[in-house]
């Protein structure tokens, strides 16, 4: 790995996740969600961030986007963004994730699930940053939409605590789950 990297990865899933009424549905990948956890994803070093889609069109969405500022004009317009966006690694499932996390540590990472709610396997955040401490990898997923489906959850060997922010109203956008979760894990 090069310098700069920690064990933990990342991964957005658009597939399977849930709607409102609970049904499972695949969401599309959005812009902003792709810029903005990047961002965060470089500044705390986190390995990799996988998009996970199993829709093609949105697949040649998020490589347009990347060509664009890996290669492309956004490329010399914003060197900072292309850095943070050399990060994202488009996958179709989170199984093609953890398959090439696997080939790269020799080892599956732990799995670890993000949700608003609670769920029965919880990992405090110390327990988890001493795993990435010693160098163990780990998938971290975030849902789209209105979260995780059950199959995914239930894959987890892991799952951080829910955000609490002191009020009854609990439903953050993605992006700054992201960020609040990633800071509590390596920041300083």
């Amino acid at each position: 790995m090069s310098k700069g990297k920690r064990s933990l990865h990342i991964a957005l899933v658009h597939h399977p996740v849930v709607n409102k009424k609970r049904e499972i549905i695949g969401s599309a990948v959005t812009n902003l969600d792709i810029h903005d956890i990047a961002r965060t994803a470089r500044t705390y070093g986190v390995g990799s961030y996988f998009i996970s889609t199993p829709y093609e069109d949105q697949h040649a969405l998020v490589n347009e986007l990347l060509e664009h500022w890996q290669s492309g004009y956004g490329a010399t317009y914003n060197p900072a963004r292309k850095e943070a966006l050399a990060r994202v690694r488009p996958v179709f499932s989170v199984d093609e994730a953890v398959s090439s996390l696997t080939k790269e540590y020799g080892r599956a990472p732990h799995l670890v699930t993000t949700s608003a709610l609670e769920q029965g396997n919880t990992i405090g955040y110390a327990e988890l940053r001493k795993k990435i401490n010693e160098k163990e990898p780990v998938l971290l997923l975030f849902g789209t939409a209105h979260g995780l489906a059950q199959e995914i959850l239930e894959q987890c060997e892991y799952s951080l605590p829910p955000i609490k922010g002191g009020t009854d109203y609990n439903h953050l956008s993605v992006r700054s789950a992201a960020s609040i979760i990633i800071d509590r894990l390596l920041g300083s």
